[in-house]
C-alpha cells in the first residue's frame, strides 16, 4: 500500500486533462479546485475498487474483473453509469480485438515475407552455385580443347 495518503491521488495532468475535456472553452478552473476534484476521483476509485474487491471475494477469486466493477457501481446506487460503462468497455474490448488481429496479421506477414526472402536468397545461392559450376565446366573443356 502507500506510504502518504498523497501517493494514492491521481497524476495532476490527468485530473487537468479530464477537467479540460468536460468543461467548456474559457472556463478556468482554480488550483484548490483541481486539487479537490483530484482527492475526490482519488477517493471514488478506492472506494470503486473496494466494494468491486467484497465481490471478487464473494466469488472467492483474487482478480477484479469487469463484472465485479459493475456490480460495484450499482451496489454504490451510480445505476446510471452502467449504461454508458458498458458501453465503453465494448469499445475497449474491441479496440483490443483489433490490435489483437492486426498484431496476428503483421506477425503472419513478416513470416510469409521471411520465408520468401529465404526462398530468394536460396535461388540466388543456388544461382551462383550454377554459375560457379558452369565457368567450372568451361574451363575445363577450354583445358581438353587445348
Amino acid at each position: 500500500m502507500a506510504e502518504r495518503p498523497e501517493d494514492l491521488n491521481l497524476p495532476n495532468a490527468v485530473i487537468t486533462r479530464i477537467i479540460k475535456e468536460a468543461l467548456p472553452d474559457g472556463v478556468n478552473v482554480s488550483k484548490e479546485a483541481r486539487r479537490a476534484i483530484s482527492q475526490a476521483a482519488s477517493v471514488f476509485v478506492l472506494y470503486a475498487t473496494s466494494c468491486a474487491n467484497n465481490f471478487a471475494m464473494k466469488a472467492k477469486r483474487k482478480t477484479l474483473n469487469a463484472g465485479d466493477v459493475m456490480s460495484a457501481m450499482e451496489e454504490m446506487e451510480f445505476e446510471r453509469f452502467l449504461k454508458p460503462l458498458g458501453e465503453a468497455l465494448e469499445a475497449y474490448k474491441k479496440g483490443q480485438k483489433g490490435k489483437k488481429e492486426a498484431s496476428e496479421q503483421k506477425r503472419k506477414d513478416k513470416e510469409k515475407n521471411g520465408t520468401d526472402e529465404n526462398d530468394k536468397s536460396r535461388d540466388e545461392e543456388e544461382d551462383e552455385h550454377m554459375d560457379d559450376e558452369q565457368e567450372g565446366e568451361k574451363g575445363e573443356e577450354e583445358d581438353v580443347e587445348n
